[in-house]
């Protein structure tokens, strides 16, 4: 029996963990539905990753999904930041924004030692990361909870290293997924590959199973995947729209419109590459530029723009993933989880 099977799903159907759209409501609901919901615990403070923990084993009993990012944590020289900060200056001057006030620091913590003893009594039975894995001790940690480690990988060589270092499966990240990718071998995107291909080349590879992710938006999708080799699926864009999800309203606007089609992988919001549906600052700016600073502080910035933007109703700076071919269902997380799972 694989660790899927174990997890005693109705069908390896995964929501994937998605930060800013969801809490604890919609990792609860898919889970009680019979699939993995998955909670993003990146962007919490300690308190909140603990108060989150506590709310969640009180909405559901079934198995969850943590997921958790792993960075190397990197600084940013400041005549870098400063020709960041002078390439948004347009919209700073536009929105009335002086950029001494914005915050510093980074908005996304990797996975530590700290975040570990907060974890650990709530004994969780799935452990995800993004970017890779922890360090050996960190990770050996975590395995010894008794949680199944999960991990994105982008390209074969990340899938075969994920194996290699003791991940129980690999999540196969195809280029059509939203949101960020998962690479962490290399810095540029070369080698990445449409999602049933990616999956096809793992399974042929790897003794570990293999879960499908990006552009499966119908359940025939999800069968598509399936004959690819796929042991589950991650869905992601297809919770866009879900009761549960906190999707803000211009996010859920344009997910309701013909702009919906037109996505583009962008470092500007973060710093790392992230599919989202194109905005106006991803048409004035190229959606790839390389005056965006390290991941994740490139975020201070662009949140303030967004707050101010947002006030008047507008989603220029607006991060809207979202992945290719995505036709999110206005359904509560449960019918569109049973939707897929009866797909499987």
């Amino acid at each position: 029996m694989d660790g899927l099977q174990a997890l005693g799903l109705s069908a390896p159907v995964i929501q994937a963990p998605m930060a800013g759209v969801q809490g604890v409501e919609l990792a609860a609901a898919v889970s009680n539905s019979g699939g993995l919901g998955s909670l993003p615990c990146a962007m919490l403070s300690g308190e909140a990753l603990e108060q989150a923990l506590i709310k969640l084993r009180s909405l559901t009993s079934k198995p969850v999904n943590l997921n958790f990012f792993c960075h190397k944590e990197k600084t940013e020289s400041a005549a870098r930041y400063a020709q960041w900060l002078n390439l948004l200056s347009p919209f700073f001057n536009e929105y009335g924004i002086d950029p001494a006030t914005l915050p510093g620091g980074a908005q996304r913590q990797p996975f530590s030692q700290v975040i570990a003893d907060l974890v650990e009594p709530h004994q969780p039975q799935v452990v995800s990361f993004h970017f890779g894995l922890p360090a050996a001790g960190l990770l050996d940690r975590v395995k010894r909870w008794g949680a199944m480690v999960l991990s994105s990988a982008t390209t074969l060589d990340e899938a075969l290293w994920l194996e290699q270092q003791g991940a129980d499966a690999v999540i196969a990240q195809g280029l059509e997924a939203g949101g960020h990718r998962g690479h962490f071998l290399r810095a540029d995107l070369k080698g990445q590959l449409k999602t049933a291909e990616l999956v096809e080349r793992c399974v042929k590879h790897l003794s570990i199973p293999v879960i499908a992710a990006g552009g499966i938006a119908r359940p025939d999708d999800l069968v598509v995947m399936k004959q690819a080799g796929a042991a589950g699926v991650q869905l992601g864009s297809a919770y866009l729209l879900a009761a549960e999800a906190t999707t803000g309203q211009l996010h859920r606007q344009v997910l309701q419109s013909e702009r919906r089609a037109v996505t583009a992988i962008t470092n500007l919001y973060t710093g790392r590459p992230a599919r989202g549906i194109v905005t106006r600052l991803m048409e004035s700016l190229g959606p790839m530029n390389n005056s965006a600073p390290a991941f994740p502080l490139a975020a201070n910035a662009i949140s303030a723009l967004r707050a101010q933007a947002e006030q008047r109703a507008d989603s220029s700076f607006t991060p809207l993933w979202c992945g290719e071919n995505a036709c999110p269902a206005s359904d509560s997380a449960q019918a569109i989880t049973q939707r897929f799972m009866a797909a499987w």
